[in-house]
């Protein structure tokens, strides 16, 4: 019933189907995220790295339908200066409209306009992809999934771990091998170790050195560029995308958490103080029966 539902959610988001640990795919690794458990927060740097891994790498093909310019701006995300997002809304155009002529036309981006998808409309982009339309990529961190199994999930409500989209799309991206012998590859297809089925449509899409990060003083990038830290970073992002408004949510449970700890406290010294006047006996009293 648990995958059934979330199939149909899947379906209806317009993901493809989520991952589950099928025989013969490996369980993603288990990473450590800066956003992991009840006082976890983003990494604000890794979230920009992980936006310009997309920006530079992902974004031709996978849109962010859901997500405003202006977000990259708000507290709890990338936070870009109000400038910047200014800067990188006007470089890309949205088509708006109509006019008093009734024509639709091209105007440079805004910052309340929201990420334009890089084709036209789903049939052209499984024309342009292999007859297979890249999906939108602005909730896949929460689309994706994979079963860990017995006791892991009854563990997982303690330790507050809800990373299986994350740990799987760093593992997919990673996962990029050579077939085992004997391993068919259908034309147009990849082999992928943690891909369900094994062949996935994408191609690799990350390579070392392929983005360039800030420089330290010594020239050196600040982190190692290279695929894995590639992987984490944008699906660091993502993971934003999916769920922008985080960190306020764990902020405010743990506000309504320490409120109900405040509150049973003075309900129970308010019982104590109440029923203290009260005298209590020993003895219950004898029942009254009333007459006919």
């Amino acid at each position: 019933m648990i995958k059934r539902s979330l199939l149909i959610a899947a379906a209806v988001l317009g993901f493809s189907a989520p991952a589950f640990a099928a025989e013969g795919t490996p369980i993603p690794p288990q990473l450590q995220w800066s956003f992991h458990g009840p006082f976890g927060m983003f990494d604000r740097a890794q979230l920009q790295r992980g936006f310009k891994v997309y920006r530079e790498v992902c974004s031709s093909c996978h849109g962010l339908s859901y997500v405003a310019f202006r977000n990259l701006s708000e507290p709890g995300g990338p936070e870009f200066s109000e400038a910047q997002v200014r800067a990188l809304a006007a470089e890309y155009t949205i088509k708006d409209g109509p006019n008093d002529a009734g024509d639709m036309f091209d105007r440079p981006g805004r910052p309340a306009d929201r990420f334009p998808s890089p084709f036209a409309n789903d049939n052209a982009a499984a024309a342009a992809n292999g007859g297979k339309a890249p999906p939108d990529l602005s909730l896949m961190a929460k689309a994706r999934t994979y079963e860990r199994g017995f006791p892991w999930f009854i563990i997982d409500m303690f330790t507050q771990f809800a990373e299986t989209g994350p740990d799987y799309l760093v593992a997919l991206l990673n996962g990029y091998k050579e077939p085992p012998a004997g391993f068919t590859v259908p034309e147009g297809g990849h082999y992928n170790e943690y891909f369900p089925g094994h062949i996935i449509a994408m191609p690799k899409p990350l390579s070392d050195g392929q983005v360039e990060y800030p420089k330290l003083e010594s020239g050196q990038p600040q982190v190692p560029e290279t695929v894995d830290q590639y992987a984490r970073d944008l699906t660091a992002f993502l993971m934003w995308t999916a769920e922008p408004h985080l960190e306020a949510r764990k902020r405010l449970g743990l506000q309504v958490i320490l409120f109900l700890i405040l509150l049973s406290g003075l309900l129970y010294f308010t019982k104590k103080k109440v029923w203290a006047r009260v005298g209590h006996s020993d003895t219950a009293p004898a029942a009254t029966f009333l007459p006919d």
